[in-house]
């Protein structure tokens, strides 16, 4: 057995843990499941328990990386699902693609990014990953290995189901064409939560990809200050003269690691507090066509190695949420709460989404979203986080399934308004229940 944990380090279980390299192995993995069920895992950045299978068996699927293809005349990409946006930009960003979606880090899979239906700073525009994908194939609890596009009803079971329909072999979806590895970037500071909304809501739609990062621990009239960052794909032309001689270059790295061991309380409301101040201090008032990186614009934390130890030994909550737009009241409530509580959040961000795809249980859809990481051990944070789900839920809003650790079946069936349709087709594709997760159990999925 192997223990295992999300990215946020809680809730560790016991699995037996296999790492099968086709998808004919990973069907006979299957076909021998204990009654504890199968599910599949990535690179383990759920932060949650989503891809944990406590005293079942857990395939570790980044070895089903055998080949991929591109076609550079029309940008479709065909991963195999254990390959990383990491290792498929460093083939598609020198050839003058990117993906169409990227989260908060370039360490996910493509099956991974599927089956949480991941989204990233451009979904005011383009949506999240399963908008963009046009097949997949999928290995099914009796063996089978379905073919499923956009028109299955299947398909939009998986996109977003949380690797409880099957496991995701490979997929082909549809790459964005750049001129340069670089951002042109835009950077704003606003005075507090009001100023924050209204410039997100008048600017947003003149850039592909937008966010907020909100200072938590700011009060009283500066509630909610945040600064703002918003780009798009640098044009050749919109690069120095000394940045022409390899406009496509990629090739980040980490450039620290976090120590295996961190002493828990690190990140306190005192340490927090000071990088905020300096943070919000060093950033411009307003700044036009900053020349940035992929890398730093996009996963800043990938710079970081093991960054999530940082924490310490028990961890981190990942709390994100969306609220319709017209409810900007209740995500006003929310930080108020958390700011007056004084709840420490080494990283809040604010971003705005546009349409949704059909995932029965993809998170996002048209509003706002916002996203902290919160240290566990603060007092009292899991009944506040509890009456947060209450008020989200009263908003008509939900909370995302690849960052919870903790929401209860109660909040999942009154937020999610397709969940019975997407069980009926579960039951349906596998009436034993051969896929399943400590996630799925905690919800009753």
């Amino acid at each position: 057995m192997t223990v295992l944990t999300g990215w946020g380090r809680t809730a560790p279980t016991p699995a037996r843990l296999a790492r099968p390299r086709s998808a004919d192995e990973a069907a006979a993995l299957i076909k021998e499941a204990s009654r504890r069920g199968v599910v599949a895992r990535g690179l383990g950045r759920s932060y949650g328990d989503a891809a944990q299978n406590a005293g079942g068996l857990v395939l570790d699927c980044t070895a089903l990386t055998p080949s991929w293809a591109h076609d550079p005349k029309t940008g479709l990409v065909t991963a195999p699902a254990g390959m990383s946006l990491h290792d498929l930009m460093a083939e598609l960003v020198p050839r003058g693609w990117f993906v169409p979606v990227s989260p908060g880090t370039r360490y996910v899979t493509v099956g991974g990014a599927i089956a949480a239906d991941v989204h990233g700073k451009n979904h005011h525009v383009d949506s999240s990953f399963g908008a963009h994908v046009r097949s997949l194939t999928l290995l099914t609890a009796d063996g089978a290995t379905r073919v499923l596009g956009p028109e299955d009803e299947l398909f939009w079971a998986t996109v977003g189901g949380m690797g409880l329909t099957g496991v995701i072999v490979e997929a082909t979806f549809v790459c964005v064409p750049i001129e340069t590895s670089r951002m042109r970037v835009d950077v704003e500071r606003t005075r507090d939560l009001d100023q924050t909304l209204d410039v997100m809501t008048a600017t947003d739609d003149r850039y592909r990809y937008t966010v907020a990062w909100i200072d938590l621990l700011a009060r009283g009239g500066r509630m909610g200050r945040s600064v703002l960052t918003r780009g798009d794909h640098a044009r050749l032309d919109d690069l120095p003269s000394r940045m022409r001689r390899d406009p496509l270059g990629f090739a980040p790295r980490p450039r620290l690691s976090a120590p295996p061991w961190v002493p828990g309380g690190l990140l306190n409301r005192a340490s927090i507090g000071a990088f905020n101040a300096v943070w919000y201090g060093k950033a411009p008032s307003a700044r036009r066509g900053v020349v940035q990186g992929i890398a730093p614009f996009f996963h800043p934390l990938d710079g970081v190695g093991h960054w999530n130890r940082m924490y310490g030994s028990h961890g981190f909550v990942q709390y994100q949420f969306v609220v319709p737009f017209g409810a900007e009241e209740t995500l006003r409530r929310v930080v108020e709460r958390l700011s007056g509580a004084g709840v420490v959040s080494f990283l809040t961000v604010l971003k705005r989404f546009g349409e949704g795809t059909p995932g029965m249980l993809s998170f996002p859809m048209p509003g706002w979203t916002l996203a902290l990481d919160i240290p566990t051990g603060q007092s009292g944070l899991a009944g506040m986080l509890t009456e947060l789900d209450g008020w989200v839920a009263a908003a008509g809003g939900r909370i995302y399934l690849a960052k919870d650790s903790r929401m209860s079946a109660a909040i999942m069936a009154a937020t999610y308004p397709r969940l019975e349709e997407w069980r009926a087709i579960r039951r349906r594709i596998d009436p034993h229940g051969v896929f399943h997760s400590d996630l799925a159990r905690r919800l009753c999925l």
